[in-house]
């Protein structure tokens, strides 16, 4: 894929857990969920809560510190008006998790 970044390998985050990573100058939450794989901003935006740390579902992220819920899809709040911000992955057949260039 062209101008992507390869930011993880799908080994690197086992099913329903969430890590911190760093590309291409910035800190992103990644998570892999039975859904798939899905970034979002490393906080959550009410109290600043680690959302790597958060508790995973098929399409969500619960912050840890209050129980705030994001749409891991489309980082809509589940529970709050907050939302987040996501990032498209792709997986390569390698099981490469990148992240899509941001457009110039």
């Amino acid at each position: 894929m062209a101008g992507a970044i390869r930011i993880a390998h799908l080994s690197d985050i086992p099913e329903g857990e969430g890590r911190l990573v760093e590309a291409a100058g910035m800190h992103l939450a990644v998570f892999r969920t039975r859904a798939g794989v899905f970034a979002t901003q490393p906080e959550c935006p009410h109290r600043q809560g680690p959302l790597a740390d958060g508790l995973t579902g098929t399409h969500t992220i619960m912050c840890p510190l209050h129980d705030r819920t994001y749409d891991l899809r489309t980082g809509a709040g589940v529970n709050t008006e907050c939302s987040i911000t996501t990032y498209p992955l792709t997986v390569g057949e390698d099981g490469a998790i990148m992240l899509a260039a941001a457009a110039g």
